[in-house]
């Protein structure tokens, strides 16, 4: 019986019991008619109870023989009072018929089991595996009527209206009842729980599902409505998961695990969450340990089946993160895949799309289609491997040996969980890596203003040292994280005797000394994206610039206090309406450090010494956002966050001018997207003079660009603006994706070389550094060298990249695609046990019983508000 039709006799039961007191007062009244009104009334209250007992549990029931005596009572005592009321003794008439109902009572509590409702409500058939092993413990339960009903939803037009309505109720296995979505009638149900993994409502820009099923209307049918997420994470979660519009309306959300808690929005209430695993690990556990036979959408012959058992099956995932970030990229990665793959016999190229990869096509990048189409074509039409639109990614996984693809999708964690190895792909590699391609992934100096650059950061986590600071480094040390990326750190520099690592992704500062680390703990905050985006530091004080961090940080390098200094971030740390970050200048002014606005003419001065601010303007029409300050003597130079106005101001007489009119030839291309703008024209403004007194040229000012694609002269008399060519080049992108760039460059100047007319040139195509004269144009390169011996020793290979992605192995120019199926690992091997262990930090159950736990809370929670 439904806990519904339950409550309706509890009900009618309780309605009879306070009868019967109203037929005692009767009775003691004298009032007999209503009081055999009343009797009448519980008779049919009696009928009506047996009734529906018998239409749930069948004739014979205990409470129905039970009913049948006590409706019994009740006629006797109709007719007692009909014959001779004076003769019937009122407490005795209620003693009697309560027994009688209580005899009932318990029978309709203790002889009746209670059957609840789940109604789970996938939309995408491919998403059905979030939803299934719950499903699965409802179906199994014997006081369980579950409910599958595939929902229809819609894709949408670029302005938010809905497009072509999809049903896919006929996509499900057939193990799988399907319920027709107009054929369920919720206000009659009124389910005991609810299970939906959709989140969006009406917030999804790609697709929506039918409104009826958005979260605030299913809460009005049921008293428990669970969101269940329908991905699943390897580490992080992305920033536009932390609050959804379900979240407000659901009485529960499954998390994996409960680290998982703190991506979500502080406003959600702790009591929702349940970090019980998920339904999706349980599946592919499940399937990968009795792995099922290839689908009939894979349309393979029987021939092609017995060929397919002795290749290594190769999981190519194109997620709908990477297609967004830089499509052209992403698609001349499909063709670099599907060119490796070719004509090689023992191995096998799975590709699978996700599945909603066409829709966001024609909803965000609609010029895009017809090239991804044509990829599509290719590989369909040319049997490059197999295409695989099936609904079930589990029976797919666990008929694949491996996994190539983006980082920033779920399906890296359900390989992950099962033990199969990770190759993560890097679209902007479009080629297989030649000699000397290392050089652009490991040559990223970060010079020092002082000309120290004797310690060098790698990416890997590293800590690299040029003894004689003559660019010819050797592995110095590892920095202990236990992770080959991440990006923890920001830079490093020795001062007095102890080496300084300093922090993006990391909430702590290094301090190394004889090559033994210690950690100078922050305050953890858990952030999405970076902690700190740089640093300053002079002989008394380092300070941490934050981006996510909530404060900035100043450090005593004597003493080793830590301030934190509140309400600076928000003033250079902007949100843009289209959620892209933008970060202020951040410059140096006599004794202050300045911190510019993105987005107005405001600038914040903050005393090293004192911490004591002030505020000022410019207050030049110009200056509306501010990218990079350059400072020459008493004046400011304020490169512009967007436009090609530069503004030169004196803070201390308000004197400013303006400096317009770039070359017709000039533009810029937005970094990584590849299309026009105006943003970040502009990386700086450098000043060199001569000392010599016989030429006319004693100055000269040029700009160096950020996004744009020349160098430019400025003269500070006459404004005019011109090209300027460096010698060695005026690329401002690499020679492949391993050389990834988004600028020409620019001048490398320490502080004792300020406004002479020698200098350095970092050349960032190239990864090249010269020694420079600007007024002759004279040069030569300064060799810089990684020993190539200790590159190999050191190259991580398969390993733990991140707290926010496990253990994986990252494609780069000593591990390339070719080389993950060659089998020819640089670094650690893979080892299915690590791997393993890796994952589980990011799985709270395990065993794959997930959905059996999350259904037995659920039906506990019902029971209790029953009860």
């Amino acid at each position: 019986m439904r806990k519904t039709q339950k409550q309706e006799i509890e009900t009618l039961l309780g309605q009879m019991e306070e009868a019967h007191e109203q037929i005692k007062e009767y009775i003691e009244q004298g009032s007999i008619p209503p009081a055999m009104e009343l009797l009448e009334d519980c008779q049919t209250g009696g009928v009506t109870v047996g009734t529906l007992i018998e239409s749930t549990e069948g004739e014979g029931h205990p409470a129905v023989v039970l009913l049948e005596d006590y409706c019994e009572l009740v006629y006797q005592i109709y007719q007692k009072l009909e014959e001779d009321y004076k003769e019937v003794n009122k407490n005795k008439v209620y003693k009697q018929l309560r027994q009688k109902l209580i005899k009932v009572a318990n029978s309709v509590k203790n002889d009746i089991p209670t059957r609840i409702e789940a109604v789970f409500l996938p939309y995408k058939a491919s998403m059905w595996d979030s939803l299934e092993s719950v499903w699965m413990a409802a179906d199994a339960d014997p006081n369980c009527d579950a409910y599958v009903i595939p929902i229809p939803y819609y894709d949408k037009n670029p302005d938010g209206s809905f497009r072509e309505m999809h049903y896919e109720g006929d996509l499900y296995p057939e193990n799988v009842p399907i319920t027709k979505y107009d054929a369920f009638d919720f206000e009659q149900h009124r389910p005991d729980m609810i299970y939906t993994h959709n989140p969006y409502d009406d917030s999804n820009f790609v697709t929506s599902v039918h409104p009826f099923f958005y979260s605030d209307n299913l809460k009005k049918f049921t008293d428990c409505l669970v969101y269940i997420p329908y991905y699943a994470t390897a580490g992080g979660m992305s920033e536009g998961q932390a609050l959804c519009p379900a979240y407000l309306n659901v009485d529960y959300i499954v998390i994996q695990a409960e680290k998982y808690r703190e991506y979500y929005d502080e406003r959600i209430p702790d009591s929702k969450f349940l970090p019980l695993g998920s339904p999706k690990f349980d599946s592919v556990i499940h399937k990968c340990q009795n792995p099922p036979k290839p689908p009939k959408e894979w349309g393979l012959s029987d021939k092609q089946l017995e060929e397919l058992k002795h290749k290594k099956v190769y999981f190519f995932n194109t997620s709908i993160g990477g297609m967004l970030g830089n499509t052209e990229a992403f698609l001349k990665k499909m063709q670099y895949v599907f060119d490796v793959f070719k004509g090689r016999d023992d191995v096998c190229l799975l590709w699978r799309p996700h599945p909603l990869m066409e829709s966001t096509f024609d909803s965000m990048r609609k010029e895009y289609k017809p090239q991804y189409e044509a990829l599509k074509r290719e590989f369909i039409e040319e049997h490059l491997g197999i295409y695989d639109n099936s609904p079930d990614i589990e029976s797919t996984i666990a008929l694949s040996d491996a996994y190539i693809g983006d980082t920033a999708t779920s399906v890296t964690a359900l390989f992950g969980v099962v033990g199969k190895p990770l190759f993560t792909l890097n679209h902007n590699i479009q080629t297989l890596p030649e000699k000397d391609d290392w050089r652009g992934e490991r040559i990223n100096i970060q010079f020092n203003s002082w000309g120290d650059d004797r310690y060098q950061l790698t990416r890997n986590n590293q800590l690299w040292l040029s003894e004689n600071n003559d660019y010819h480094y050797k592995f110095y040390m590892d920095l202990g994280t236990g992770y080959f990326g991440g990006g923890y750190y920001v830079g490093t520099v020795e001062l007095k005797d102890k080496i300084y690592v300093f922090p993006s992704n990391a909430q702590h500062l290094l301090i190394i000394k004889n090559k033994k680390i210690r950690k100078v703990e922050f305050p953890k905050y858990k952030l999405q994206g970076a902690a700190f985006c740089s640093y300053w530091y002079n002989e008394k004080y380092i300070y941490l610039f934050p981006f996510q961090y909530p404060m900035l940080i100043r450090f005593n390098i004597e003493t080793e206090e830590l301030s934190y200094i509140e309400n600076i971030k928000p003033f250079y740390i902007r949100r843009t309406a289209q959620g892209e970050w933008q970060i202020g200048a951040i410059g140096l002014y006599e004794n202050e450090l300045i911190f510019a606005s993105p987005e107005e003419d405001q600038f914040l001065f903050m005393d090293i010494d004192t911490l004591k601010t002030r505020t000022l303007r410019s207050n030049c029409a110009y200056s509306l956002g501010t990218q990079g300050l350059c400072m020459d003597g008493d004046e400011l130079w304020i490169i512009p966050m967007k436009g090609s106005v530069i503004v030169c101001w004196n803070p201390k007489t308000g004197e400013t001018r303006t400096y317009s009119g770039v070359p017709d030839t000039f533009k810029a291309l937005k970094w990584p997207y590849e299309y026009e703008c105006d943003e970040h024209l502009f990386g700086g403004v450098s000043f060199f003079r001569k000392e010599e007194d016989d030429t006319t040229e004693k100055e000269k000012i040029i700009i160096s660009p950020n996004w744009g694609n020349m160098f430019l002269t400025l003269d500070r008399e006459t404004g005019k603006m011109e090209e300027w060519k460096l010698p060695m080049g005026s690329a401002n992108r690499g020679r492949n994706g391993y050389f990834l760039t988004g600028s020409i460059g620019g001048f490398v100047i320490t502080w004792p070389q300020m406004g002479k007319p020698n200098c350095r040139v970092w050349y960032a195509p190239e990864r090249k550094l010269y020694d420079f004269n600007v007024f002759t144009k004279e040069y030569k390169e300064v060799e810089i060298e990684f020993d190539y011996h200790d590159l190999i020793e050191h190259e991580p290979g398969f390993m733990e990249e991140s707290e926010w992605m496990q253990y994986s192995l990252s494609e780069n120019a000593f591990n390339s695609l070719k080389d993950f199926l060659d089998g020819h690992i640089t670094g650690n091997q893979y080892d299915r046990e690590k791997q393993l262990k890796a994952f589980s930090k990011i799985n709270a159950n395990t065993d794959g019983t997930c959905g059996k736990n999350v259904y037995a809370f659920i039906k506990e929670k019902v029971y209790q508000k029953k009860n």
